[in-house]
């Protein structure tokens, strides 16, 4: 008899702690709708403990009212970055508890808070990278991959800017997620002018480009290829992994991507400069070379060898490699800025002499030799900038350097009929 007094004390017990906990949620969703999401959100904090019990209905609209009052919060810049991050994870334990249910109440509204979560935190990381801040920047980034696993371009951004806060060992477990996922980035970019803000819109489909095309509210529509990434993704691995000291393990990360990837040249470049770096020439010049031979005709391919010749300090590859993109292409404008910029890179050493050297006869003479080198060499980089300004007017870096190289040489004219076309 003593028994059955047990179990109807438990029993008790049970509906007590479920009365409490439907009233805690009444008392929540009161608050909520009173404009009092933090007088909510403590509420359901202290009912979290009962929420095991519940009936799976209960534990739906607790996690929903849960994840309203914490986006609220977020909303209202309260601890907005914790917020946001527990709001998601509120939604989420919604959908799973009304996916193994079976009855769908809220799940279409927390899936579209959750999209909404996930473009504030992709919005707030682009505002904290712009200052700096670039570790609350990728933990955003990743935090919106995690909402979106199918969206694996935040993974990437993520994985770059912590390259950015030198955070290298989070960045290379990223990176290495990459490329467990064989992710390349490869694609296609839509793009259209907006009349009313003459700015280019992207788009992610040309069907969608060009319905708003045909609507009239836009115009100059542009398609742009996505090159693969998977060359910087392993590039980036590569060279961390050198810092860290492990050549070996760099080495035959990017020896098997380039076996599950044959056909993407951007790897067998990433290979050749990690042999660049490590100073085994010989690999090097055969990777260049079977570069070359795979595509002799691809600018781009060709500018990267230049960029990595000039990296390495080989200036007349360089210059060799962007004269050849320019044979293959004469509107690539980055091979002409480049040339520019191998021709003028000396200017700094010619300078520091100049400013070391005394009034005497031999430092004089030294001066004046000094003075036609600086001059030749800003002779030499003129027909480049010239062109990459013709190819691109709105260029205001590269305006700006061919007006101080007039400047320099006293080329007056020139100088004022650049300027008067810039203005």
């Amino acid at each position: 008899m003593k028994s059955k007094y047990v179990l109807l004390a438990s029993a008790l017990l049970i509906s007590v702690a479920t009365f409490a906990q439907k009233d805690q949620i009444k008392a929540a969703e009161k608050a909520m709708k009173g404009g009092k999401s933090q007088e909510a959100a403590t509420i359901l904090m202290e009912a979290e403990s009962l929420i095991a019990a519940a009936t799976d209905a209960e534990k739906a609209q607790f996690f929903f009212v849960k994840g309203n009052a914490l986006l609220d919060l977020a909303n209202k810049n309260v601890d907005a970055n914790t917020n946001l991050s527990l709001a998601a994870k509120a939604y989420q334990d919604l959908i799973g508890v009304e996916k193994i249910s079976g009855k769908v109440k809220y799940s279409t509204q927390a899936a579209a808070s959750i999209t909404d979560i996930k473009f504030k935190l992709i919005n707030g990381a682009i505002a904290d990278s712009k200052i700096d801040k670039h570790s609350d920047s990728a933990k955003k980034l990743y935090d919106a991959y995690l909402l979106d696993k199918k969206d694996t371009i935040n993974l990437y951004y993520a994985a770059s800017t912590y390259v950015n806060a030198n955070e290298y060992d989070k960045a290379l477990e990223l990176y290495d997620n990459l490329k467990n996922l064989n992710y390349s980035g490869q694609g296609t970019s839509y793009f259209a002018v907006n009349k009313l803000t003459s700015q280019e819109d992207f788009f992610a489909t040309a069907a969608e480009r060009d319905r708003m095309v045909k609507l009239g509210t836009h115009e100059k529509p542009r398609t742009e290829a996505i090159s693969s990434k998977r060359g910087e993704i392993y590039k980036n691995m590569a060279l961390i992994l050198v810092e860290k000291g492990k050549t070996e393990e760099a080495k035959k990360a990017i020896s098997e991507a380039r076996k599950a990837n044959p056909e993407d040249t951007s790897l067998i470049l990433t290979e050749a400069n990690l042999y660049l770096e490590t100073k085994d020439f010989e690999m090097y010049k055969k990777l260049i070379a079977a570069v070359l031979e795979k595509n002799p005709n691809d600018a781009d391919l060709v500018f990267n060898l230049g960029v990595i010749s000039a990296n390495a300090k080989n200036v007349p590859d360089a210059e060799k490699y962007y004269k050849r993109v320019i044979e293959i292409n004469p509107q690539y404008i980055n091979a002409y800025i480049n040339l520019s910029a191998l021709k003028l890179e000396n200017e700094k050493v010619i300078i520091d002499e100049m400013n070391k050297l005394g009034t005497s006869t031999k430092d004089m003479k030294r001066y004046d030799d000094l003075k036609k080198k600086r001059e030749d060499l800003f002779k030499s980089a003129i027909p480049y900038l010239q062109k990459a300004v013709e190819l691109d007017p709105k260029n205001s870096d590269v305006s700006k350097t061919l007006l101080g190289v007039y400047s320099a040489l006293e080329m007056t004219a020139e100088y004022k009929a650049l300027k008067a076309k810039i203005q």
